[in-house]
């Protein structure tokens, strides 16, 4: 080997280990996975127009309501009177979904999920905009029924193609690794002792406050109480909420 083909090698060199390289460890095996879901961070590679690209009717919180059988919210258990008093929530958010894959889709996809019932389901106004937000399971799960919710969760992500970061993850597969069943927890409207449907008027309304949730009859009723009997979080216009603190006087306690 002359001088000349010497140092054509060492130019050559780093081409050939690249290529070696790529034979033993291919590209295809980069992309962590998880359940069928691509691991990835957030990225928002669009802009985000909820009211232009993410819009439903609001006829389709009727439609909620008949695939639960009641009016109710799964995360608490919590019957109400009619669809005036909850909200529509997004279990995987508008924004997250956009976050997750859906910046990449076209406007009629994204309008698709936003009415997709597989996704939708009821909660209080508290809940919905001062607790869940834009939250992701990762940062945010409902008190009642979880693994109803972490397996929707999946099935909604796999079902549009979104990725899942790192630490939504792993605090799914903790809920979902423990659970024997996904179904709802059965919930009976007509029975259940509820302040939005038996105590909202009449006189004795704050005293039957009392009577329902203060169990230890000091006079109080604690957050504690509130979520053993379903009830919390607990709103200023709420029977019970005379009887509770509200610490930072934002109307709504136990949040």
């Amino acid at each position: 080997m002359n001088r000349f083909d010497s140092i054509r090698y060492l130019y050559l060199l780093p081409f050939y280990l690249s290529c070696f390289l790529s034979l033993l460890f291919p590209l295809s095996i980069a992309a962590e996975t998880w359940r069928g879901l691509t691991i990835a961070p957030e990225n928002r590679c669009s802009p985000y127009e909820r009211k232009r690209d993410y819009t439903y009717p609001q006829s389709i919180e009727r439609r909620i309501a008949q695939s639960l059988g009641a009016i109710y919210s799964p995360y608490t258990n919590t019957c109400y009177s009619d669809t005036g008093m909850t909200d529509i929530e997004h279990m995987i958010s508008l924004s997250e979904a956009h976050d997750s894959g859906l910046c990449a889709a076209s406007r009629q996809d994204r309008a698709q999920f936003a009415s997709d019932i597989r996704n939708l389901t009821l909660a209080s106004p508290a809940l919905n905009r001062h607790q869940k937000g834009g939250r992701d399971a990762g940062e945010w799960l409902p008190e009642m029924n979880r693994c109803w919710f972490a397996n929707r969760v999946v099935e909604v992500r796999l079902a549009y193609g979104l990725t899942i970061d790192r630490r939504e993850a792993n605090r799914l597969e903790e809920v979902l690794r423990s659970c024997s069943s996904f179904d709802l927890l059965p919930v009976n409207c007509e029975t259940v002792q509820n302040p939005t449907t038996r105590i909202q008027t009449g006189s004795g309304s704050h005293d039957n406050a009392l009577k329902l949730y203060d169990d230890n009859r000091n006079g109080r009723i604690t957050c504690k109480e509130a979520r053993r009997h379903g009830i919390a979080p607990v709103e200023q216009n709420h029977p019970a909420y005379r009887f509770m603190r509200d610490g930072d006087g934002d109307g709504v306690v136990c949040e």
